[in-house]
């Protein structure tokens, strides 16, 4: 990524409150994770911007990665009419039905042990990558999960990130 300020940025870092807000919840959807980003601003660099993330991403408490994760539909089952949920999980978009519903009840299984949704930094995985994942990580004590869970939603969220700052609006 560049260390320099973009056009995207300068847009995010100019934009209203409320725009950036919400821009943010889209990234992340834990609250106290776009607090923490909206209070930094202005951004000197796309690279302030991603520390500041992974930062807030750190300090999340439990019930703030909850809220985050709560934003996070199920892998192989995007949001319907949601493009960021369906380009992330496009590796499961040619899928057999066999994978498809291996994966749900697979989700389904990870969900009743961990009491969230299983989360994957899914963008240039297969769904078979994806499937591998879940059937090794539902082994994993509540702490591994967790500690799991915090990286992939920093690896999601700098995906997004740089995409909001690359877009033409915020």
């Amino acid at each position: 990524m560049t260390s320099s300020p973009t056009p995207g940025l300068a847009r995010f870092n100019a934009s209203q409150d409320s725009a950036a807000r919400a821009a943010l919840h889209e990234v992340c959807a834990s609250s106290a994770w776009g607090s923490t980003l909206l209070a930094q601003r202005p951004y000197a660099t796309v690279e302030a911007l991603f520390d500041a993330g992974d930062a807030a991403t750190a300090e999340l408490t439990a019930e703030d990665l909850a809220e985050a994760m709560a934003g996070h539909p199920p892998i192989g089952r995007p949001k319907p009419g949601d493009p960021t949920s369906s380009r992330e999980q496009s590796g499961m978009a040619g899928a057999s039905e066999e994978l498809k519903t291996e994966m749900l009840e697979l989700n389904l299984s990870y969900q009743d042990r961990f009491g969230h949704v299983f989360l994957i930094c899914a963008t240039g995985r297969t769904g078979e990558q994806m499937r591998d994942a879940v059937r090794e990580r539902i082994g994993n004590s509540p702490e591994q999960e967790r500690d799991i869970v915090r990286a992939e939603l920093g690896k999601i969220n700098r995906i997004r990130l740089a995409r909001l700052v690359e877009e033409e609006s915020v």
